[in-house]
């Protein structure tokens, strides 16, 4: 049983892997005390490739099939070890299996905010999320690169140095794409693939090929979101200044009505009548429609004596306030509303 045991342990006839499914880019076949025997059979399946190292130098690689290891099919191995002739055997030699399938699903996210250039406002703070997929391209250079002589080497192991190529290059490929920051949210597509431009060299110098990258979301900075806003909102009204005031009169309600609920003052706490609110903002629209067309005396002359440009705003903000509590139905809400438009003519 001894001699059996010697016997098994020294020869080794069959080399191959099969892989476990658990994200193992590399894996060295275990040759502890064990020498292949002359004539040993190689086996390399489908998105696999094998490689000799013979004295920490990357012999010979095998694509998928099935081999019969001899001086013929180990050319740079006979030549390392100096075989004359005959095939010398038993020899030593670490084998590494690589894995050559796509791995998916690799996630891609700045964790705090990455500041890039943007041809609009000089320099920006953004973030974006998305996803990668990627395979080895060239296991001898992943092997002399990144894997090593380590017994196993995961997609896992990966993650943090590709994730940071990533994020590396997002600003190179917001200024390649050519795309405004203001529209990357509705760019995506354009933006992801020249992040996947940008950081292919990377990934090529380590023997990875990247092969596809998307981005799910990309999160604007509050105070350029506000300017989005105000620029669809221009795009509603078709750049007619007073209508967009209209517009921005209309969007400031509900902002004011909500400052309302922690305590009002001035007009509002003197005059909770729902009139003495609608007069204010019909005053207030006089003066925005009348100042856009050059009429401030008219405007003048429209508001009465001691109402400030605070009081009407907070008289706004009590007619948002009592439509959202139920004091206000839509139909009136509506009537005044109509009465207030009338007045901006």
């Amino acid at each position: 049983m001894a001699l059996m045991d010697f016997i098994k342990k020294q020869f080794i006839d069959i080399i191959e892997w099969t892989e476990a499914g658990d994200g193992t880019l590399a894996w060295r076949f275990p040759m502890q005390d064990r020498e292949i025997q002359n004539g040993g059979s190689l086996t390399v399946r489908e998105s696999q490739v094998a490689v000799f190292v013979n004295e920490g130098k990357v012999a010979d690689v095998f694509p998928p099939g099935r081999y019969t290891l001899t001086t013929a099919t180990l050319p740079v191995l006979t030549y390392l070890q100096n075989w004359d002739k005959l095939f010398k055997s038993p020899f030593k030699s670490d084998v590494y299996f690589f894995s050559t399938r796509q791995q998916i699903d690799q996630r891609w996210g700045t964790t705090q905010p990455v500041t890039i250039r943007d041809k609009d406002f000089g320099a920006v703070r953004l973030r974006a999320f998305g996803n990668y997929s990627y395979r080895i391209a060239d296991a001898k250079l992943f092997h002399t690169e990144i894997s090593g002589t380590r017994d196993t080497y995961t997609a896992a192991d990966l993650d943090g140095q590709l994730r940071g190529l990533m994020l590396q290059h997002i600003s190179d490929a917001v200024a390649s794409s050519g795309v405004a920051f203001l529209d990357l949210a509705a760019n995506q597509v354009e933006f992801a693939k020249a992040l996947m431009e940008a950081t292919q060299p990377s990934f090529t110098a380590i023997g990875l090929k990247l092969e596809g990258v998307t981005m799910q979301s990309v999160s604007l900075p509050e105070e350029l979101q506000k300017i989005l806003d105000q620029k669809i909102g221009m795009g509603m009204v078709g750049g007619d200044m007073g209508k967009f005031m209209q517009y921005q009169t209309a969007q400031a309600i509900p902002k004011f009505a909500e400052g309302a609920a922690g305590g009002g003052g001035g007009v509002v706490g003197d005059a909770m009548g729902l009139g003495a609110g609608v007069a204010l903002g019909q005053v207030m629209a006089q003066q925005l429609s009348q100042g856009l067309h050059g009429g401030a005396q008219v405007a003048a002359a429209a508001a009465p004596v001691g109402v400030k440009p605070d009081d009407v705003m907070a008289t706004l903000e009590k007619l948002g306030e009592l439509k959202t509590k139920g004091i206000l139905t839509q139909e009136e809400f509506d009537t005044k509303k109509a009465e207030l438009l009338k007045k901006l003519v």
